[in-house]
C-alpha cells in the first residue's frame, strides 16, 4: 500500500491463501507451511497479517497477478474491485462490455445466469475475504495474545487490527446482503469443518452487519487519524449511512432517520471535498485528500493485478485513445463504455459545463455490442498525477489509482436523499447546500447550482457524482428502476430498446456450486 501501510507479501505471513470454491469455504480454516503459532508470535507478525486482509482487496493471489485464489477463474478476472465493478455497472445503464468472454453478454444484456462466473466469483471471493478474517480473530483473542506474552501497547494495538477486520468482514457481509440476499453464514465463534455454514435471511444478515459496525465504533481511530488505507470511525459510519440508506430495501423497514444521523457523523468529521474533481480519480489521490475515506489501493509496480483499477483505465480505452495520456503507454483494451443514459444526465457529453461528465467519442447510441466505438468512452479514471506526470506503471500497463470505497460526497447526496424519503433530523436547506458544493466543484461556479430538490433528483446527481464508482446497480434497486418497465436503457433485458425484467432480477442468484456442496442453502427465487 502506499504511504506508511504496506502490503506485505512476504510468504511467511500468508498464512491465509486458500482456494474458496473448496467445499463449505466458509468453515475452512486456511493452511500453508507457515503455522499460527510462528505468524502470530510477534506484534509484527500480527499488523502484517491485518495488512493481508487489506491486501486481499487488491491482490488476486500471494502468487502474484497470474495466479487467482478463486478456484475455476481466470487469474484475470478475479480481483475483487473488478468483480464487484462489474456486478454494479455492466447490468446498468451505465457501462457495457464488448468483450464476449462467457459470462459478459448476459450481464450486458442484465440477465445473468446462476452459472456467471463473474458473479460466482464476486461472491467466492467476498467469502474468501470473510474467511480470513474468522482465521485471523481466532487468533488475535485476549486469551491467544495473554498465551502469546502480547500485552500492554501491543494488546491494545491489536485490539485495534481487531475492530478493522470486523468492519472489513461487514464491509463483504454487506457485499454479500446487497448482491445475493441471504448468503451462507459464518463467524470466528463457528466450529471450523464441522457443519455446513447455515443459511442467514436478508434482514437478518442487515441486523448482524448494524450491530457489528455499532460495537467495533470505539476501538476503531477518529476519522483521519488511522494510517493511509486503514479503516477508522469514518469509514464505520459510512457503511452504516450506506446500509440505513437502502434498509426498507434489505429488511423492508425505512431507516432514513438513521441514515440521516450517520451521514452527518462523517459530514462533521475531518473530511473535506478534493477542490478538483478529477483529482479524486488520478495516481497521486492519495496526498492532500482529505475527501476520501478508505480505499482500495494499488502500487503499479509492487503489488500489480489485471483487475483494479488496471481495469477500469485499460477497458474503458483502445489504442486508438493514446494510451499514454490515460498513464498506460502499453494498454487499452477496448472493452468498457457507457450506455446512452449516463453522458444524457449531463448537460454536455465533453466537460465543458459540469466537469464531472468527461466522454470520449461521437456515438452516443449502440448498434453492435462488440464495437467498442458503440457508446462514449468513459474516461475518469487516468493513471497521470494531478500534474500530468504518468503513476507508477509495470511495463506501462498497470494502474496505481486508489479506488474511493467512500467518499465524503456520497455522504452528502446520502444525507439529502433520506431527507427528501422523509427522514428527521435533517433539513431541506441543508441537503441544498451539500448539493450546491458538489456543483459548484463540478462546474466552476455558482452556474449549476440548483435551488429545488426531490427524491428523483438524487438519482441523477449520485450519477452525476458516482458514475463508474461501484453504486448504480444498488440506486436503481432502491429507485424500483432496476427491472422496472417504466425506466429502460439499450439491451437491458436482450432486447436493443430495453424490456422490463422480472421482478426476482434484484437478486443476483446463489452460485450453483454452492448450493451443490452445502445443503443449507436454498436459491433466491426465480433461478
Amino acid at each position: 500500500m502506499k504511504n506508511s501501510f504496506k502490503i506485505i507479501l512476504a510468504s511467511g505471513i500468508l498464512l491465509l491463501s486458500l482456494n474458496s470454491c473448496k467445499k463449505d469455504a466458509l468453515n475452512l480454516k486456511p493452511t500453508n507451511d507457515a503455522t499460527a503459532e510462528t505468524v502470530y508470535a510477534t506484534p509484527a507478525g500480527y499488523k502484517n497479517s491485518l495488512a493481508k486482509l487489506y491486501a486481499a482487496y487488491a491482490l488476486t493471489s500471494p502468487g502474484g497477478s497470474d495466479v487467482s485464489d478463486i478456484g475455476g477463474l481466470n487469474s484475470g478476472f478475479a480481483d475483487f474491485l473488478r468483480l464487484f465493478w462489474t456486478s454494479q455497472e455492466l447490468t446498468t445503464d451505465e457501462a457495457i462490455c464488448a468483450w464476449g468472454d462467457t459470462g459478459i453478454p448476459e450481464l450486458d444484456y442484465s440477465i445473468p445466469s446462476v452459472d456467471n462466473q463473474f458473479l460466482r466469483g464476486l461472491y467466492s471471493r467476498s467469502i474468501l475475504q470473510i474467511t480470513f478474517v474468522n482465521e485471523f480473530l481466532r487468533e488475535s483473542t485476549p486469551e491467544k495474545l495473554a498465551s502469546r506474552n502480547i500485552t500492554g501497547a501491543d494488546a491494545t494495538a491489536v485490539t485495534r487490527y481487531r475492530a478493522e477486520a470486523r468492519f472489513l468482514r461487514a464491509y463483504q457481509y454487506w457485499v454479500l446482503m446487497d448482491a445475493f440476499g441471504n448468503p451462507p453464514f459464518v463467524t470466528e465463534n463457528d466450529a471450523i469443518g464441522k457443519v455446513a455454514p447455515q443459511q442467514i435471511s436478508r434482514a437478518a444478515l442487515f441486523t448482524y452487519v448494524e450491530s457489528e459496525l455499532k460495537a467495533i465504533e470505539t476501538d476503531l481511530a477518529e476519522p483521519r487519524t488511522n494510517e493511509y488505507g486503514r479503516a477508522d470511525k469514518g469509514a464505520d459510519w459510512a457503511l452504516l449511512a450506506r446500509i440505513y440508506l437502502n434498509a426498507q430495501i434489505y429488511t423492508g423497514t425505512a431507516k432514513y432517520t438513521e441514515a440521516i444521523t450517520y451521514s452527518s457523523k462523517v459530514i462533521n468529521a475531518n473530511y473535506a471535498l478534493k477542490t478538483n474533481y478529477m483529482d479524486l480519480f488520478k495516481a497521486d489521490n492519495n496526498v492532500n485528500n482529505a475527501e476520501i475515506i478508505l480505499s482500495i489501493n494499488y502500487d503499479g509496480i509492487n503489488g500489480t493485478n489485471y483487475g483494479g483499477t488496471t481495469f477500469l483505465i485499460n477497458a474503458g480505452i483502445n489504442g486508438d485513445m493514446n494510451p499514454t495520456s490515460y498513464g498506460v503507454p502499453n494498454g487499452g483494451w477496448g472493452g468498457n463504455r457507457t450506455r446512452a443514459n449516463l453522458p444524457a444526465l449531463f448537460p454536455d457529453a465533453n466537460g465543458t459545463l459540469d466537469k464531472r461528465g468527461v466522454f470520449f467519442g461521437t456515438k452516443t447510441g449502440i448498434d453492435d455490442i462488440g464495437v467498442f466505438t458503440d457508446g462514449l468512452r468513459a474516461t475518469k479514471f487516468k493513471n497521470v498525477t494531478s500534474t500530468g506526470a504518468m503513476g507508477a506503471s509495470l511495463n506501462g500497463t498497470f494502474s496505481s489509482v486508489d479506488f474511493p470505497i467512500f467518499r465524503l460526497a456520497e455522504q452528502y447526496l446520502i444525507y439529502g436523499e433520506a431527507v427528501m424519503r422523509g427522514g428527521t433530523g435533517g433539513t431541506t436547506a441543508l441537503a441544498l447546500t451539500y448539493v450546491n458544493a458538489l456543483r459548484a466543484r463540478a462546474y466552476g461556479n455558482a452556474s449549476g447550482n440548483v435551488s429545488t430538490i426531490n427524491i428523483d433528483f438524487f438519482l441523477d446527481e449520485r450519477g452525476r457524482e458516482l458514475y463508474w464508482e461501484g453504486h448504480r446497480r444498488t440506486d436503481l434497486v432502491r429507485y424500483g428502476k432496476y427491472t422496472d418497465g417504466g425506466y429502460l436503457w439499450q439491451f437491458k433485458g436482450g432486447v436493443k430498446a430495453g424490456t422490463a425484467l422480472p421482478a426476482y432480477r434484484n437478486l443476483y442468484p446463489i452460485p450453483t456450486a454452492d448450493l451443490i456442496a452445502n445443503p443449507n442453502l436454498k436459491q433466491n427465487t426465480g433461478y
